[in-house]
């Protein structure tokens, strides 16, 4: 596959090459300008990974195809099994890719849901993107700096509503717990905690074996190093490995730490230093953290992000709405005000804050913050890609959480504090770890 069949860009009725190197018109509508999705509202969407989360969103989807809002076209999955059962959920009706690219190809694709594994994610989104389709990608955004910053400028260049699913900012409590701080009940704040729980160690390693007959494991790995297939690798575990997943603070903390950035207004700012400490596991192939403690310095205005797993939990407040609505208070964070504090508890599918915050009501003059229509995320992304306005979890905010991660981790491994410029998205002052702000990808699985 020639590189350059990725990076074709076309103008608004141009003759192009696609992915796979074939001659194609791409109207005007296909390209997603913002604000035309398509010759009718209906939305016609493709769904890149459909495993897990990819599985949910298919579920959402396929209730609103229902209601005649969308219309569910191509599935895509590495995975025989999981690409056959989706099928099945899927009525018959869609048609089956194993290989994204040639999903991309399709003209009559309005949208497309990016649920693969966190490796796939930027270069995905990326080439979807290029390809003049509005974009859904899972959290986290990216693994690398140079991956966000692709990210950030493929959406620009082609005008297209990316969403990321840190869904928690499109929560109803989430929403009031902002609406609170943003009026200034709290005064000042300037700190900012985290908890959450370790990730597991691999205590019983099992030896490489040949993947199984349904796994196209050359197109799982994709942008990753060629490595031997081996059952702790995947599906959901390749969240404990440090390439493609990252550990609990990429998992949760693209949940948990994207709140509290849109909450201080921070999405287009970021720390200036970086300093963690914690535990590596010593045997088995999961290598990311199991406990750790990482303290972001921000400036202009002064406050700090500590990410904290353990850290100190705090044990919501109702125990029968706890127990009514299956609420975890495993991970979340409190805001420390001048005035008082606010605890925020989790983050992510279900949001929960206090009462002082939930009954609070705007004060006439006060400060308006977003809100997704109905609390709903996906619908956040489609008023995003009718209107052209910003979706809540934009890929500008996306990547920012995702470098908070990135940082965290390479602090973590290089043993060091590190300098960061929030303005230039660099490390700065050292160039070794500079270096990891890109790594080397497979061909042709690159940006």
């Amino acid at each position: 596959m020639a590189r350059r069949a990725f990076l074709q860009r076309t103008g608004a009725a141009a003759l192009g090459t696609g992915l796979l190197g074939l001659p194609q018109i791409v109207p005007a509508r296909v390209l997603g300008a913002a604000g035309t999705p398509g010759a009718n509202s209906r939305l016609t969407m493709g769904h890149i990974g459909i495993g897990g989360m990819g599985n949910g969103h298919l579920g959402y989807m396929l209730a609103r195809q229902s209601r005649g809002e969308v219309n569910v076209a191509a599935l895509c999955d590495a995975d025989e099994r999981r690409l056959a059962a989706a099928l099945k959920s899927a009525g018959g009706e869609a048609k089956t890719y194993r290989d994204y690219r040639a999903l991309l190809e399709r003209k009559d694709l309005d949208a497309v849901v990016i649920a693969t594994p966190d490796h796939w994610h930027a270069v995905q989104t990326v080439h979807a993107c290029q390809s003049g389709k509005h974009v859904y990608v899972e959290k986290p955004a990216c693994c690398t700096i140079e991956e966000g910053k692709a990210m950030v400028r493929a959406a620009k260049e082609n005008k297209v509503a990316v969403q990321v699913g840190s869904q928690g900012r499109s929560q109803r409590e989430a929403h009031k717990a902002h609406l609170y701080i943003a009026n200034g009940m709290l005064g000042r704040i300037h700190k900012v905690t985290c908890w959450h729980y370790a990730s597991p160690a691999d205590n019983r390693p099992v030896p490489d074996s040949e993947p199984p007959p349904e796994l196209d494991w050359d197109l799982w790995l994709g942008p990753l190093r060629w490595r031997p297939y081996n059952a702790r690798y995947c599906h959901g575990t390749f969240r404990w490995i440090m390439e493609s997943g990252g550990g609990q603070i990429r998992d949760r903390g693209a949940h948990v730490m994207s709140n509290a950035l849109l909450f201080m207004n921070a999405d287009h700012t970021g720390p200036v230093t970086v300093e963690a400490k914690g535990t590596v596991p010593t045997r088995g192939l999961w290598d990311s953290a199991i406990d750790m403690e990482v303290t972001y310095q921000f400036k202009n205005p002064d406050w700090t992000l500590v990410w904290a797993q353990p850290g100190e939990p705090v044990p919501y407040f109702d125990r029968d709405k706890q127990k009514r609505e299956g609420i975890r208070e495993g991970y979340g964070a409190v805001y420390h005000g001048e005035k008082d504090k606010l605890v925020v508890w989790v983050g992510d599918g279900q949001v929960y804050t206090e009462l002082k915050a939930v009954n609070f009501q705007k004060p006439p003059g006060g400060v308006d913050v977003p809100q997704s229509p109905r609390f709903d995320h996906h619908a956040d992304w489609f008023e995003g890609i009718k209107t052209g306005r910003k979706t809540i979890m934009n890929i500008e905010a996306g990547a920012a959480t995702s470098f908070l991660c990135i940082l965290g981790n390479l602090s973590l491994v290089l043993g060091r504090k590190l300098q960061w410029d929030p303005v230039r998205q660099e490390i700065v002052g050292d160039e070794q770890t500079r270096r990891k702000m890109s790594r080397p990808q497979r061909y042709p699985y690159t940006l």
